[in-house]
C-alpha cells in the first residue's frame, strides 16, 4: 500500500483548520499532483503524510503502517522508508554538498556511520551518481552556501534519490528551476 486517509482532518493550535475530512488511497506506483491556492493545505498534507505532522481527526495508513500508533523506532525507520523534497530545502548552507546528499541515508545507517560521514563521507561515489542524474556531481565538494537556489533544490532532490525511499512526496520541487531542468526534475521523479 501507498498510503491511505479516512476522515483526516487537522486543526492548528490556533484553531484554524488546515484540513478537514480527507479521504484519499493511493496505492504504489501511483503518481497524483496536488494543485491549489496558496494556503490552501497542500504542505500540511504533505508533512501529514511524512509522518512530520499528527492529524486530529481521522486515520492514516502510510506504507502499511499506522504511524501514530507505532513504536517510536518503527516509526523512525517507517519516516526513513519516506522521501521529502521540501520547497525550501532545509540544508545547512556550510555543509559541503556531498555531506547533503549523503543525509539521506541517515535513517538506514547506524550511528557511528552517520557521524563517520561528517568527516569522511561514506559514499562518495553514491553521492556523485545520484548528483550526475541532476547535473551536479562536478557540486559533490562545493559548499551549499556557494550554490544558486536551483542548485540547492537539485542537491535536496539528489538527496532524496540517494536514500531511495519507498514512498516520495515532493513540495513544489521545481519552484527555483528554468524550464528544461524542471522537465529533467519532473521525469525523474516520475521514474522514482
Amino acid at each position: 500500500m501507498g498510503f491511505s486517509l479516512e476522515g483526516v482532518g487537522l486543526v492548528h493550535a490556533n484553531g484554524f483548520r488546515a484540513l478537514d475530512d480527507l479521504h484519499l488511497h493511493i496505492a504504489p506506483g501511483e503518481r497524483v499532483a496536488l494543485i491549489g491556492a496558496s494556503g490552501a493545505g497542500k504542505t500540511t498534507l504533505l508533512r501529514v503524510l511524512g509522518a512530520a505532522l499528527r492529524p486530529t481527526a481521522g486515520r492514516l495508513r502510510l506504507l502499511d503502517v499506522e504511524p501514530w500508533t507505532a513504536s517510536p523506532s518503527r516509526l523512525r525507520r517507517l519516516r526513513a522508508r519516506i522521501g521529502l523534497v521540501h520547497q525550501a530545502p532545509p540544508i545547512p548552507l556550510r555543509q559541503r554538498v556531498v555531506t547533503a546528499v549523503l543525509a539521506g541515508r541517515l535513517g538506514h545507517w547506524p550511528l557511528w556511520k552517520a557521524v563517520a560521514s561528517l568527516v569522511w563521507p561514506a559514499d562518495p561515489a553514491g553521492a556523485r551518481a545520484a548528483l550526475a542524474r541532476l547535473d551536479l556531481a562536478d557540486k559533490l565538494y562545493a559548499r551549499c552556501d556557494r550554490l544558486s537556489g536551483g542548485q540547492l533544490q537539485r542537491v535536496a532532490l539528489a538527496r532524496v534519490l540517494y536514500q531511495q525511499p519507498d514512498l516520495i512526496l515532493a513540495d513544489e520541487p521545481v519552484s527555483a528551476l528554468d524550464p528544461a531542468l524542471s522537465e529533467l526534475t519532473v521525469a525523474l521523479l516520475n521514474d522514482e
